[in-house]
Protein backbone atom coordinates (compact mmCIF):
# COMPACT_ATOMS: atom_id res chain seq x y z
CA UNK A 1 0.00 0.00 0.00
CA UNK A 2 1.21 3.34 -0.58
CA UNK A 3 0.72 6.80 0.71
CA UNK A 4 -2.18 9.13 -0.07
CA UNK A 5 -1.23 12.28 -2.33
CA UNK A 6 -1.76 14.98 -1.93
CA UNK A 7 -2.55 15.18 2.06
CA UNK A 8 -6.27 15.82 1.81
CA UNK A 9 -7.01 14.71 5.77
CA UNK A 10 -5.32 15.32 8.37
CA UNK A 11 -4.17 13.97 11.96
CA UNK A 12 -4.18 15.60 15.20
CA UNK A 13 -1.51 13.88 17.26
CA UNK A 14 -1.75 14.97 20.85
CA UNK A 15 1.66 14.36 23.35
CA UNK A 16 3.20 16.08 25.92
CA UNK A 17 6.40 14.61 24.77
CA UNK A 18 7.79 16.23 22.43
CA UNK A 19 9.91 14.07 20.82
CA UNK A 20 7.40 11.44 20.57
CA UNK A 21 4.91 13.49 19.14
CA UNK A 22 7.26 14.64 16.19
CA UNK A 23 8.12 10.68 16.07
CA UNK A 24 4.20 10.09 15.79
CA UNK A 25 3.79 13.56 13.57
CA UNK A 26 6.51 11.78 11.05
CA UNK A 27 4.59 8.35 10.48
CA UNK A 28 1.31 10.12 9.84
CA UNK A 29 3.35 12.10 7.03
CA UNK A 30 4.73 8.82 5.89
CA UNK A 31 1.35 7.49 5.36
CA UNK A 32 0.31 10.51 3.34
CA UNK A 33 -1.99 12.68 6.17
CA UNK A 34 -0.95 15.89 7.01
CA UNK A 35 -0.11 16.35 11.08
CA UNK A 36 -1.00 18.49 13.21
CA UNK A 37 0.68 18.35 17.21
CA UNK A 38 -0.74 18.92 20.09
CA UNK A 39 1.45 18.94 23.86
CA UNK A 40 -2.45 18.94 25.23
CA UNK A 41 -6.05 18.78 25.34
CA UNK A 42 -6.02 22.89 25.48
CA UNK A 43 -3.96 23.02 22.43
CA UNK A 44 -5.80 20.27 20.63
CA UNK A 45 -9.59 21.66 20.96
CA UNK A 46 -8.28 25.07 19.51
CA UNK A 47 -6.50 23.21 16.40
CA UNK A 48 -9.34 20.99 15.87
CA UNK A 49 -11.94 24.18 16.05
CA UNK A 50 -9.27 26.09 13.45
CA UNK A 51 -9.19 22.94 10.83
CA UNK A 52 -11.82 21.09 9.42
CA UNK A 53 -9.31 18.53 7.51
CA UNK A 54 -8.75 16.82 10.58
CA UNK A 55 -9.77 12.51 10.18
CA UNK A 56 -8.21 11.10 13.14
CA UNK A 57 -7.25 12.12 16.97
CA UNK A 58 -4.28 10.15 18.02
CA UNK A 59 -3.65 11.10 21.52
CA UNK A 60 -1.75 9.69 24.77
CA UNK A 61 -3.92 9.69 28.13
CA UNK A 62 -1.32 10.92 30.63
CA UNK A 63 -0.51 14.84 29.94
CA UNK A 64 -0.55 18.12 31.97
CA UNK A 65 -3.52 20.28 31.33
CA UNK A 66 -7.36 20.70 31.43
CA UNK A 67 -8.06 17.31 30.98
CA UNK A 68 -6.20 13.76 29.98
CA UNK A 69 -6.21 12.48 26.69
CA UNK A 70 -9.50 9.67 27.56
CA UNK A 71 -11.49 12.67 28.89
CA UNK A 72 -10.28 14.88 25.41
CA UNK A 73 -11.29 11.29 23.15
CA UNK A 74 -14.62 11.66 24.47
CA UNK A 75 -15.10 15.55 24.00
CA UNK A 76 -14.10 15.10 20.51
CA UNK A 77 -16.02 11.85 19.53
CA UNK A 78 -19.27 14.18 21.00
CA UNK A 79 -18.38 17.70 19.51
CA UNK A 80 -16.64 16.11 15.96
CA UNK A 81 -18.28 12.56 15.34
CA UNK A 82 -16.58 11.73 12.18
CA UNK A 83 -13.11 12.05 13.60
CA UNK A 84 -11.50 8.68 14.37
CA UNK A 85 -9.80 8.36 17.57
CA UNK A 86 -6.78 6.60 18.59
CA UNK A 87 -5.79 6.39 22.05
CA UNK A 88 -2.27 5.23 23.70
CA UNK A 89 -0.29 4.83 27.17
CA UNK A 90 2.59 3.15 28.70
CA UNK A 91 1.13 3.21 32.14
CA UNK A 92 -2.63 2.98 31.93
CA UNK A 93 -4.59 0.14 30.80
CA UNK A 94 -7.77 0.92 28.99
CA UNK A 95 -10.36 -1.38 28.17
CA UNK A 96 -12.92 -1.08 25.42
CA UNK A 97 -15.52 0.14 27.49
CA UNK A 98 -13.13 3.13 28.48
CA UNK A 99 -13.07 3.80 25.30
CA UNK A 100 -15.35 6.47 23.31
CA UNK A 101 -17.56 4.25 20.61
CA UNK A 102 -14.94 2.79 18.07
CA UNK A 103 -12.14 4.34 19.82
CA UNK A 104 -8.68 1.97 19.28
CA UNK A 105 -5.98 1.76 21.74
CA UNK A 106 -2.71 1.15 21.53
CA UNK A 107 0.01 0.23 24.55
CA UNK A 108 3.27 2.06 24.45
CA UNK A 109 5.40 1.59 23.19
CA UNK A 110 3.83 0.72 19.87
CA UNK A 111 4.91 -0.48 17.01
CA UNK A 112 5.59 2.29 14.75
CA UNK A 113 4.78 0.09 11.28
CA UNK A 114 1.45 -0.65 13.44
CA UNK A 115 0.01 2.96 13.79
CA UNK A 116 0.98 3.55 10.39
CA UNK A 117 -0.96 0.72 9.26
CA UNK A 118 -3.86 1.44 11.35
CA UNK A 119 -3.96 5.05 9.79
CA UNK A 120 -3.44 3.95 6.27
CA UNK A 121 -6.67 1.60 6.72
CA UNK A 122 -8.83 4.91 8.36
CA UNK A 123 -7.83 7.13 5.69
CA UNK A 124 -8.57 4.10 3.07
CA UNK A 125 -12.08 4.18 4.38
CA UNK A 126 -12.36 7.96 4.30
CA UNK A 127 -11.25 8.75 0.89
CA UNK A 128 -13.15 5.70 -0.88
Amino acid sequence: MGSIHPPQYAVLIVEDEPLLRMDAMDLAEDVGLRAYGAANADEAISLLEQNNDIRILFTDIQMKGSIDGLKLAHAVRKRWPPIQILVTSGVAKVTTDQLPENGLFFTKPYPPQLLMDTMRRIAARIIS
